[in-house]
């Protein structure tokens, strides 16, 4: 594993944009004194301005482009801690974990943001895939309890360091969008920083209708201050632990930016950004709103990793990478007329 950690880490330094960052080279041994993150410490930001990350790691294609870091984005990745679950919350220090964490969600998804934002991503505690599945309520909410404590702290600390006014976007997938659903409710909200506010991307996770009251979902592509969520599917599946919503969730349709259920083609998708890091791949997929979800029909390219699958939750940001990425900019520019 060490021989592979090594090559991917020099292959995607060739790929960065390292030059406009203070060098700096984690090799995941850090150890935390007390089991909680310091962020006052780089180690414990898997994505951070201040340090070189797989986060500024820019496809091939697109390493051209003018950058304007303007923006900050607060990105929560997902859930990683998936297999030798020994506690129902990840160790801070993990190095498995950690790399594990760095070089897929940081890599393929936190980078979407990276020609026009800063981008800060916390390390935290995050609770186990096993816990999304449990019958034991209070297990479950102690274990996401801790992991939204350690979020919580570091966007506190964020604010008090380094936002000084700055407008922010707020994203996340899956448990990320999870966590990044409280933190809109707790710190946007009928709130000051609510007009500081880009927009969010929080997908991979259900918005329920009744969650926020002053937050609205983004109705268009050009709208700011509001929410956009989807969950990708193939279509008419489905999963079995997400019968019981029955379509009370708010979705956005990634390749229209509107919320109505009007099909899109895939001649409307701009690129997906799949396993080959360096190659975009055009028209991938179509999308349509329905019963609380995103459906589409199976993506194109056969040497995909979703081919063989109905849920498309893994590719919930890769396969809309290029549409995502030129929303951003189409949202920033509205910000900053208003």
């Amino acid at each position: 594993m060490g021989r592979h950690l090594i090559l991917s880490i020099l292959t995607l330094f060739l790929f960065s944009c390292s030059e406009k960052y203070q060098s700096f080279r984690s090799n995941y041994t850090f150890k935390s004194k007390d089991g909680t993150p310091d962020y006052n410490d780089l180690h414990y930001w898997a994505a951070h301005p201040w340090k070189w990350d797989p986060s500024d790691s820019v496809s091939k294609p697109l390493r051209n482009e003018p950058v304007d870091s303007s923006v900050d984005v607060f990105f929560l990745y997902p859930t990683t801690y998936t297999h030798k679950i020994k506690k129902n919350n990840a160790s801070i220090d993990d190095d498995y974990l950690n790399a594990k964490t760095d070089y897929t969600t940081i890599l393929y998804q936190a980078s979407v943001f990276n020609q026009h934002c800063r981008v800060f991503s916390p390390r935290y505690r995050q609770a186990s895939i096993k816990l999304f599945f449990t019958k034991d309520e209070k297990q479950k909410e102690q274990g996401f309890d801790m992991a939204y404590t350690d979020i919580k702290t570091a966007f506190d600390y964020y604010l008090q360091h380094w936002n000084q006014g700055r407008p922010i976007i707020i994203a996340g997938h899956s448990q990320g969008s999870k966590m990044a659903e409280r933190l809109l409710k707790e710190y946007f909200e009928n709130k000051p920083l609510q007009n500081k506010l880009v927009v969010a991307y929080i997908a991979g996770w259900s918005v329920p209708k009744e969650y926020f009251d002053s937050l609205k979902m983004c109705s268009d592509s050009l709208q700011t201050g509001c929410i956009c969520s989807w969950r990708t599917l193939r279509n008419g599946y489905v999963p079995s632990y997400l019968k019981f919503e029955k379509g009370n969730s708010f979705v956005t349709n990634p390749l229209t930016w509107t919320i109505d259920q009007q099909y899109a083609p895939r001649t409307l998708n701009k690129g997906s950004v799949l396993k080959k890091f360096n190659k975009i791949y055009k028209n991938t997929t179509d999308a349509k709103i329905s019963n609380g979800f995103l459906y589409v029909k199976r993506p194109k390219f056969p040497w995909s990793f979703l081919y063989f699958s109905k849920n498309y939750h893994p590719g919930d940001i890769n396969l809309y990478y290029m549409n995502i990425r030129e929303n951003i900019w189409q949202r920033i520019s509205a910000f900053n007329k208003k």
